[in-house]
């Protein structure tokens, strides 16, 4: 059993005010628009993402979502930088 924690009037030393740093709960839900499409993907994809998700404990169409939102976040990145400056970075590399 555990030992009960006894409180005493004790001072707590110097205290000082702390400003509200967390946020507000309407920023704490993430939402964005969905829109519906009609996809085949190979059965061995589909496959590998349902024994993925299970492992995880999330849905596999959630996992391929994320997947292809990454994907397109990267690549729309990249086509932000004009052409000239890609060219100069890969013969940098």
């Amino acid at each position: 059993m555990k030992s009960k924690v006894k409180y005493t009037d004790e001072p707590m030393g110097k205290l000082r005010v702390m400003d509200d740093f967390l946020p507000a709960p309407e920023e704490l839900v993430f939402k964005e628009d969905n829109v519906k499409i009609t996809m085949a993907l190979s059965k061995s994809s589909v496959e590998f993402f349902k024994a993925e998700a299970k492992k995880h404990h999330t849905s596999y169409q959630a996992m391929i979502r994320r997947l292809v939102d990454h994907y397109a976040s990267r690549h729309a990145k990249r086509r932000a930088v004009p052409s000239d400056e890609r060219a100069k970075r890969r013969s940098a590399a």
